[in-house]
């Protein structure tokens, strides 16, 4: 499952926004909702072909389908591999225990300040492919509402934003549309047109926090208030955020189309954009 780990950036249509002077006639076009069947990926017929002639069946050879978790700031770029190859979540390897296979790898993998690990790993037919073969795409984005600078521990790890978040503004462009304007200009699809299954925002528990001595007492982690119904906020205790998880399911989805929505509704969350404004893009 892929995982997106850097901050969103601001969406394109977010940029046209900005840049217009205040009351500027001139308004996001609509943003089309289309009727009709599932839109299948944007996979080219001589790609799947090429691709197909690498994967040629060789009995003594296994191939595995390999789950990962990784932290991605330290990752950029590719890297394009002299056999015209390279790993993306299908190895192939003379025929050992799925087992076998994971401890192994997170062996070596662990050496390189384990930024990367294994989570599961299962033997699959030798046409399968990661990339082709995939029923649905899920990515998750963590946004952490408040004031307080980002503990450590969250560094890296989530999008801080200072302001306070409307959770029910945030639940919009749910269906099938024309994306363009949440599409980079790098894209290739041949078209915009995406069927969004789901793009939910869930206010979640703010972690990784440790519970302090009264809320392990308590075990409920009820907010902790003194007589006058202020909150306790003990020495050393660091205030929490409010978590929301943003998630965006789809077969497929345009170029950094999953960033700019993300950026739209931390947007309609916080004000700088009307619900409207987010379903008219």
């Amino acid at each position: 499952m892929p995982a997106e780990q850097s901050t969103p950036s601001v969406p394109q249509i977010s940029h046209q926004l900005r840049n217009q002077r205040p009351g500027s006639p001139r308004r996001p076009s609509k943003l089309a909702k289309i009727d009709g069947g599932d839109f299948s990926d944007d996979v080219e017929e001589e790609e799947i072909e090429s691709v197909d002639r690498n994967m040629s069946p060789n009995p003594r050879i296994q191939r595995y389908l390999v789950a990962i978790e990784y932290i991605g700031t330290r990752f950029s770029g590719a890297q394009k591999q002299a056999t015209g190859r390279t790993v993306v979540g299908v190895l192939e390897l003379p025929p050992h225990e799925p087992s076998v296979v994971k401890r192994a790898v997170n062996h070596f993998l662990q050496k390189n300040e384990g930024d990367m690990m294994v989570i599961d790993v299962q033997c699959v037919p030798s046409d399968f492919h990661a990339r082709y073969k995939a029923q649905e795409r899920t990515y998750f984005y963590r946004l952490l509402s408040g004031k307080e600078p980002l503990s450590t521990f969250d560094k890296d790890r989530a999008w801080h934003v200072p302001e306070e978040l409307d959770l029910l503004a945030m639940q919009v462009l749910v269906g099938r549309h024309d994306f363009s304007s949440f599409r980079a200009a790098a894209c290739q699809a041949k078209s915009p047109i995406r069927t969004l299954e789901e793009l939910t925002v869930t206010e979640v528990s703010s972690s990784p926090y440790f519970p302090s001595l009264l809320e392990r007492e308590q075990s409920n982690y009820a907010t902790l208030e003194n007589s006058g119904g202020e909150v306790i906020q003990g020495f050393g205790i660091r205030k929490r955020h409010r978590c929301f998880v943003v998630t965006a399911r789809a077969h497929s989805f345009l170029y950094h189309q999953v960033r700019l929505l993300v950026g739209v509704l931390k947007s309609v969350g916080t004000g700088d954009l009307t619900v409207s404004d987010g379903t008219t893009m």
